[in-house]
């Protein structure tokens, strides 16, 4: 091995042990303050639901980090024990034409990852899922979940990926461009498509029954300057007892789903406080915001990508016998997974911050802070969140604020 891919293992044993440590620090953090009922939380919560939390957050960062070790030892091995060289030498040695020689070997690495993954899949879901109370599946539902996902997927990056490689082959010099724009014109794409087409395969969406509900909720959106196109209530019980709601679609014209789970647990009124919320992304361009600096961004890797792989350093680095585009593109995957790891902080630092943003309007247009504050309690208490999680593990995972920072934001701002 030589001295430029030691760097690159080191480099990559340090970021997977950074991110062990971070999950040291923040079970240390909620040992040490777990068990300490908040303000706000006093009649929603009480001590047998808060050591709930305690264990519900500690077996899951346990099961992560079991999970994380397999997956990083097969990952090595790939990359550092010779199999991506073996791997990669068969598909060259097939002599197969371009586009079907990138099907065949990203197809067969996407199979291998689902079928290794199977277990933990399963067992997240069964044993702890199931353990605290929010598994509601079968097993007859999760396999059927687990083929349709699959074909979907296999659909999808079939399409990609021989779209891809077109454009590789029709314009050498600049094909880092013209696939920025062609996955720029498929996120977009996706988002028209996903709703209509691909969530109705696994949910089943019926329109709002609560009139009243229905009415807080167009009342609001119009006040907003959101055009209320469907209110939709999403069969998400039959699968987990996790609260959510989210709205689709471009533009002001949005097709609104909630959760049944969500309806079921919150009040018209805290319904009515998430949703301004989400209408405080759309209306603070949060959503437009956050595409255009993903997209400046991976145009940049994209060129990057482009001039790094028309030399062969990444061949030689790992010492593979044949040059392939393909085994060019995994290498430039990993390293890059590497280079991100330092601006995660960053970017969930104004993930954040639109969160602050959003809970602002909310209040803007209720003009009732308690019915939020009501809302992330019942959100934390049902979906047992860490109420204490440690500001340096925050930094690197958290989107959204600690809850209780959240409560304290809206407080402070709008008593």
């Amino acid at each position: 091995m030589n001295n430029y891919l030691i760097i690159v293992l080191s480099a990559y044993i340090f970021v997977v042990i950074a991110g062990y440590w971070l999950d040291y620090l923040n079970l240390s953090h909620l040992k040490k303050h777990g068990n300490k009922i908040p303000p706000d939380f006093e009649g929603y919560i009480d001590q047998e639901l808060l050591n709930k939390t305690q264990r519900y957050v500690i077996e899951n960062t346990k099961f992560n980090f079991v999970s994380s070790l397999f997956h990083n030892a097969i990952l090595l091995a790939f990359l550092f024990g010779g199999l991506l060289d073996s791997y990669n030498s068969w598909i060259a040695s097939l002599k197969m034409p371009f586009i079907v020689s990138g099907l065949v070997f990203f197809l067969i690495l996407l199979y291998a990852d689902t079928v290794i993954m199977i277990p933990f899949k399963w067992y997240h879901t069964f044993v702890i899922e199931n353990k605290y109370g929010f598994t509601t599946t079968t097993m007859k539902l999760w396999i059927t979940d687990l083929w349709k996902s699959l074909l979907i997927t296999t659909i999808m990056v079939s399409f990609i990926i021989a779209t891809g490689f077109f454009i590789v082959q029709v314009s050498p010099g600049l094909w880092w461009f013209w696939i920025w724009c062609f996955f720029l014109l498929f996120s977009i794409l996706m988002m028209y498509i996903f709703p209509y087409v691909i969530a109705p395969l696994f949910n089943t969406f019926t329109p709002v029954e609560d009139e009243s509900l229905q009415k807080g909720i167009r009342e609001l959106m119009q006040k907003v300057g959101i055009k209320v196109k469907s209110v939709f209530q999403m069969d998400a019980s039959k699968r987990t007892k996790h609260t959510n709601a989210y709205f689709t679609g471009i533009g002001k014209v949005k097709r609104i789903v909630l959760y049944d789970t969500l309806i079921g647990q919150m009040e018209k009124d805290e319904i009515i406080a998430v949703l301004a919320h989400e209408a405080g992304h759309w209306k603070k361009k949060h959503l437009l915001k956050h595409l255009i600096v993903s997209e400046i961004i991976a145009i940049i890797v994209m060129f990057i990508s482009f001039n790094i792989m028309q030399k062969e350093g990444l061949i030689q680095l790992f010492q593979l016998k044949e040059s392939t585009f393909f085994a060019k593109i995994v290498i430039i995957g990993f390293l890059g997974s590497i280079a991100a790891f330092p601006f995660s902080p960053l970017s969930h630092y104004f993930s954040r911050k639109h969160e602050y943003e959003a809970d602002a309007f909310s209040y803007e247009m209720t003009k009732d802070n308690k019915s939020m504050i009501n809302m992330l309690v019942k959100l934390s208490k049902d979906n047992l969140s860490n109420l204490y999680p440690h500001p340096l593990y925050a930094a690197f995972h958290y989107s959204h604020p600690p809850v209780l920072e959240r409560i304290q934001s809206i407080r402070r701002k709008n008593p």
